[in-house]
């Protein structure tokens, strides 16, 4: 039995099982509607084969009927496409985490291709190229006209060769080229670091890895802090996400969630409609939890981020994400191909479908780089009560001391993280000053 795949990302990912089975109207309006299918399918057969026979030169036949595939299922949706054995062979790779290419997550969008996200730490990523990117020439030539199969497949190549990308950049004055080396992508699904009391975990993909490594993350975080109680709360970055596996993103979700709907995917069947519910435990201990996202996060990671706000689990902070709210189903055929079908959308625990509305934000922060102000001789200066002459000194303890100097040690680290990444800082601004509003850890 051929075995059929459910997605949740742009650029394609496996996940669960969808019911294929998809029930119709009364037989006498099936009846009619296969003959004229049956007509069209003879009117398909009559061109082919006067293409075949008296085109001004010999036509590739196989070529000719994929292109005819492609256009089928191009004609659909940006997410709906056929898979030739290298790209779904490639795209199998890519949800164990490692594959080779450029490092970018694409989609079509008026017959260009659209850059949903650089994944980090990758060749694109590095070399510049941004989320909302439009990719208008490959190697010199236009990419309209193809279908995203084929402008990924010429994308991809040896490791070690040098591609040539034109970019269309919302304001850029001119269009940007980018020479990129392919190299071998190894997705580290889970990074974690610290940033005084507060962990910050940061998911660029939902792969195969992603759950267990996030349970890993948080332990690591927990043991750097010396345990939960000195954890004051959580940073989930999802910016630049494109997606991934349902599966993954319903496990993240179940992660800080005690109980009800994850997410519920909806058909053209609704009899094959399905939810799927948290279960008990929290891997956060009930800590706050701040969500990041952009305008790169989609699909997987809009699903994450749409149920911890929904159950009011975490605070959702950034720009409105990308706005991928379908489904999509991996069908293998014969001959190691298979299409890649939309066939369900997914709501949030409330209901929302997000599909081209993305999930909006509950406290916007739009990046930027802060100006750092400085006077005429380079350095700025700030005067306090110190600073006065014959001013009372203050006799610190050893301990007062020690409080005194991280507390600024905090502060100056907290400056210089708000002009390298203000929404992270801001992230982290509002946990610190939710525990000193619970009470918390200080």
């Amino acid at each position: 039995m051929t075995r059929k795949l459910s997605m949740a990302a742009i650029g394609g990912a496996l996940a669960g099982a969808l019911a294929a089975g998809q029930f119709g109207g009364p037989l006498s309006a099936q009846e009619s509607g296969s003959r004229g299918a049956y007509a069209h399918l003879d009117l398909f057969g009559d061109i082919f084969e006067r293409v075949r026979s008296a085109y001004v030169e010999e036509v590739d036949e196989e070529a000719l009927i994929r292109s005819a595939i492609d256009g089928m299922l191009s004609s659909l949706d940006p997410h709906s496409s056929y898979l030739p054995p290298r790209s779904f062979e490639d795209m199998r790779v890519q949800t164990r985490g490692e594959f080779g290419g450029l490092g970018i997550e694409v989609t079509m969008e008026d017959g260009l291709v659209r850059v949903v996200a650089p994944i980090d730490d990758t060749p694109a990523a590095q070399a510049g190229v941004r989320a909302g990117d439009f990719i208008t020439h490959i190697d010199d030539e236009s990419v309209m006209g193809l279908t995203l199969a084929e402008a990924v497949e010429r994308m991809r190549g040896r490791v070690g060769t040098e591609i040539r990308i034109t970019i269309a950049r919302e304001g850029a004055e001119r269009p940007l080229d980018f020479t990129i080396v392919r190299d071998v992508i190894k997705i580290r699904a889970v990074r974690s670091s610290v940033e005084g009391e507060i962990g910050v975990i940061r998911i660029t993909t939902f792969n195969e890895q992603t759950y267990d490594n996030l349970v890993q993350a948080v332990a690591d975080i927990e043991e750097e802090l010396g345990g939960m109680q000195n954890v004051k709360g959580f940073v989930l970055d999802l910016r630049n996400n494109p997606g991934g596996l349902l599966n993954q993103a319903i496990a993240v979700s179940d992660a800080f969630l005690e109980r009800g709907e994850i997410v519920s995917t909806r058909g053209r069947d609704l009899r094959n409609s399905e939810r799927h519910n948290a279960s008990a435990g929290d891997l956060a201990a009930g800590r706050p939890i701040a969500v990041l996202i952009n305008e790169g996060s989609a699909s997987a990671s809009e699903i994450v981020a749409g149920a911890l706000q929904d159950h009011r689990r975490a605070v959702v902070i950034g720009a409105k994400s990308f706005g991928k709210g379908s489904v999509q189903t991996i069908m293998p055929l014969s001959g190691q191909s298979a299409i890649r079908l939309t066939t369900a959308r997914y709501y949030t625990p409330s209901g929302r479908s997000i599909q081209a509305l993305g999930i909006e934000p509950d406290i916007l922060v739009e990046q930027r780089t802060l100006p750092v102000e400085e006077e005429e001789e380079g350095v700025r200066f700030r005067r306090s009560e110190a600073d006065l002459r014959g001013s009372l000194q203050n006799v610190l303890t050893e301990e007062e001391r020690e409080q005194w100097e991280a507390e600024r040690a905090r502060h100056e680290a907290t400056a210089r993280l708000r002009a390298e990444d203000l929404q992270l800082a801001y992230a982290i601004d509002l946990l610190n000053g939710i525990s000193v509003f619970a009470g918390g850890v200080r």
